[in-house]
Formats: C-alpha cells, structure tokens, sequence
C-alpha cells in the first residue's frame, strides 16, 4: 500500500471588512483556488490540483484556512494564491487577498505555528492598548493560547483571592 505525501498550506483571509470574513465557506474557497489555479497553469495545473485538493479547515472569525494538496504539487497551489482578488458566496463577492503564512507536513506542524503566530500577533497589538481592561483582555487571550499557560494564571489568581481574604 502507498502513501501519498500531503502539503498542508495555512493561510490567512485578508479582507478590509471584518465583518465579510463571516460569509467565508469551504465551497466558495474551493473554488476560487480551483479557478486561481486554471488561470494561472491552465488544464496542466488544474489536473494535478484536483488529484488531493482540499480546503481542510475554515475559520470564518479568524480568516485562518488550511488547504491540502500533494507534496510534489504544491508549489502550484502557492503560486496561484496571490492570483485570488475576491470570493464569492450566496451572491455575495467579498473582496479578499489571500496570504500563506506556513507550509507544513502535518496538520499538527500547522496547528503548533498557528497558536506562535497568534500569540506573536497578540504580543504586538499590547503595545497599542489604550486602557487598562483592553490590556487584560489581551494578556488574557495570550495566555489562552496554551493551556500549561492558563493552568498557570488560574493557580495565580485563586492564590491571590486566597492572599485578599
């Protein structure tokens, strides 16, 4: 029996509305990469695209999207993305550019960059918090991104509701 060797590419969903990452859906992310793709390597590209392609995770809140494809063929797939101008859903075209932040083997190599990354990105919006409670929502979503971490600020403060008593 062979294995077929997978790329996994995380990307991210660049819209200048927020709100519009809400219409984001498998389907229409499949289709716009399908469409990238033939535009940019034709029938060649497509075909090889289509052999393991797949949109693997979707997080609308976010705009983070995991998309699987062939390890021999990936550089096809990466190449069209800069290619992706807008996606279309329900009627709807949601301008958007399409940014790959990390290309793993597993889905777990993904996952363990995703939550650096996310706490790098929560690293450099502290510095712009203007009060005191957008600072804490922010130490605490760094803190959520890992969980050793959070066990650690829960002993914290029931140490400290233990010291105010």
């Amino acid at each position: 029996m062979v294995r077929f060797k997978s790329r996994y590419l995380l990307c991210e969903v660049c819209v200048e509305d927020r709100s519009s990452l809400l219409l984001l859906e498998e389907r229409s992310i499949y289709q716009a990469v399908k469409a990238a793709v033939a535009r940019a390597h034709g029938d060649y590209g497509s075909a090889l695209l289509i052999l393991s392609f797949a949109v693997k995770y979707v997080n609308a809140h976010t705009g983070v999207i995991l998309i699987r494809c062939r390890k021999s063929h990936y550089r096809i797939l990466w190449s069209a993305l800069p290619f992706i101008s807008c996606l279309e859903n329900r009627g709807q075209k949601v301008p958007c550019s399409i940014n790959c932040l990390h290309v793993g083997g597993t889905i777990r190599t993904c996952q363990k960059f995703l939550v650096k990354y996310s706490t790098q990105q929560l690293h450099r919006m502290l510095p712009h918090c203007n009060t005191e409670a957008e600072r804490g929502e922010v130490r605490r979503a760094v803190l959520s991104c890992s969980l050793e971490k959070e066990q650690d600020v829960e002993e914290e403060e029931a140490e400290e509701e233990w010291d105010d008593e």
